[in-house]
């Protein structure tokens, strides 16, 4: 299986992204961090898909950017800035995602790691998760853009330190700041994923996609994203599953989205 470095698996309307090197903490190569922008990138256009859920093999989500790649890629400033730009695609392509992401931590999620489960819409995690960006540590800026990441879903207080003391924290104090939404035991854990993922799979697609777009704009206050949001929003209202949100109400039964 960890020969396939970011299997992807879909049903019912969620698919799955593994970050599958857990013999190395699912730490994550340069090749890997291209691979993921595209799957997103995909599985954002895929009519079926209503949701991504992102997830590390075994029993941790990932330690981020594998740092033995760093002499080879990442030896001057040209070939860091261009390893850089791979980090920056990936978070940008679950930032950007126009459905909604799940992070489903396990265990260290550290650096590129939490970045990539900070440009995530939703967390949760098992209570052993651990936090960290260690890019002090390394001499290393973490990048601006997956700082603003951070910045959204920690609060920059959180972010501060974790960025200055490359500290790390635990489950309960992710959630203390607002990172996670919820902790989750491992025994239930993955049924709960599941069961959030699911549920949003099963609502209507156009009203999912036309809050996040409303969300990101009111974060951002860009007049741009603001238009984006305000057309969302209005698609819905001659959309099809407007109509049988309408008639299932009406006929007390469960409705049935098509996303038109």
């Amino acid at each position: 299986m960890e020969t396939e470095p970011l299997p992807v698996t879909t049903a019912d309307g969620v698919a799955t992204v593994v970050i599958n090197r857990p013999a190395r903490k699912n730490a994550i190569t340069q090749a890997m961090w291209v691979e993921l922008a595209s799957h997103v990138n995909r599985l954002s256009s895929e009519p079926g898909v209503r949701v991504i859920v992102l997830r590390g093999a075994g029993q941790d989500f990932s330690a981020g950017a594998d740092i033995s790649e760093f002499d080879t890629l990442r030896g001057d400033a040209d070939s860091a800035r261009a390893y850089e730009a791979t980090n920056s695609a990936a978070f940008a392509a679950l930032r950007n995602c126009t459905i909604p992401v799940i992070a489903a931590i396990r265990g260290i999620c550290f650096g590129g790691g939490l970045g990539l489960a900070a440009a995530c819409d939703l967390r949760i995690a098992t209570p052993d998760a651990l936090f960290a960006v260690p890019a002090a540590r390394l001499g290393l800026a973490y990048p601006q853009d997956a700082m603003g990441d951070i910045v959204w879903a920690a609060g920059p207080q959180m972010a501060r330190y974790l960025t200055y003391t490359a500290g790390r924290i635990n489950a309960q104090a992710a959630l203390s700041a607002g990172f996670l939404l919820e902790i989750v035991e491992a025994l239930h854990f993955d049924t709960r994923v599941g069961e959030i993922a699911r549920t949003i799979a099963e609502n209507a697609p156009l009203s999912v996609r036309a809050s996040k777009a409303a969300i990101r704009s009111a974060l951002s206050h860009d007049v741009g994203e603001i238009a984006l949001a305000q057309a969302a929003g209005d698609a819905t209202f001659l959309s099809d599953d407007y109509a049988e949100g309408r008639a299932a109400f009406a006929g007390r039964r469960t409705p049935v989205f098509k996303g038109r």
